[in-house]
């Protein structure tokens, strides 16, 4: 062996020998660890109760937040448990819940019947399951509400009308309408829900939807109506979101133009000393 055919050799070692050790540095090392993720949070909540043919009639509403931004809440389930006054439990329900988007909150509402008037209502939750979103959290966009009304009826309970549209190119098989209704003080005094099936892009569909038992509650000034995909987990959503988000309208104006063009103001000229 000649002694360049010697260096070579030495050379590809040493090589070889500190590829290695760094491929052994780097397998020893531990993984960062993913920061823990934060539980949901009931921002809101509210019952009331009213007198039924079959014993009491228990309705409630809430708002459930997610601060998690790249996560989705899945399978979550509220526990609804009514006790009377003397502690005694006369209504438990569990309600399974929609998932909850990233960064987002959950409207949600729901009606059980106790045998007993039960004087105390409390709603928990059951923890979720976290799943990565597939898209970031912008590419959720809302589905928009319009020509949205509340009207009062006679009996105390208030009747919400309007339209959902969908801002994504793909169908939206089954939406989930919830609609709150809030006193002066803005604190949530009741809601109800209901469904809409098969909205596509520029076509929005009519909703309508009856918020009872609200008896002995101030004044309603404010319906907040929000819309979202059904079901326990966020595949739906995704695959909208993964559809992508109709343009914005390129149409041109059916107005005519101004008769004549305003122009401009020339600023005055500054005078002082």
């Amino acid at each position: 062996m000649t002694h360049r055919s010697r260096s070579i050799t030495t050379a590809l070692v040493l090589a070889l020998g500190t590829a290695a050790a760094l491929l052994t540095g780097c397998g020893g090392e531990p993984e960062p660890k993913r920061p823990p993720l934060k539980p949901l949070v009931i921002k809101e909540q509210t019952s009331s109760v009213t007198q039924g043919t079959g014993g009491y009639v228990v309705t409630w509403a809430g708002v459930i937040g997610n601060p998690n931004r790249w996560y989705f809440g899945e399978n979550v389930a509220a526990t609804v448990v009514g006790r009377d006054a003397a502690g005694k439990e006369v209504v438990r329900m569990e309600q399974p819940l929609d998932a909850v988007p990233p960064s987002g909150s959950l409207k949600f509402t729901g009606q059980a019947t106790a045998s007993a008037r039960p004087v105390d209502v409390k709603l928990t939750y059951k923890p979720a399951q976290w799943r990565l979103a597939s898209r970031i959290p912008s590419a959720f966009v809302p589905f928009p509400i319009s020509s949205a009304n509340t009207e009062k009826l006679g009996n105390g309970s208030y009747l919400v009308t309007g339209a959902v549209g969908n801002p994504y190119q793909k169908a939206a098989t089954s939406l989930v309408v919830t609609a709150l209704l809030r006193d002066a003080a803005g604190r949530l005094v009741g809601g109800a829900s209901t469904y809409v099936d098969d909205v596509h892009a520029g076509s929005p569909r009519r909703f309508v939807l009856t918020v009872d038992s609200l008896n002995g509650t101030g004044p309603v000034t404010r319906t907040d109506i929000t819309a979202r995909t059904w079901g326990s987990s966020g595949r739906p959503y995704e695959e909208l979101a993964m559809s992508g988000a109709m343009p914005p309208s390129t149409a041109r104006p059916k107005t005519p133009p101004f008769a004549r063009d305003r122009g401009y103001q020339a600023m005055p000229v500054d005078r002082r000393p």
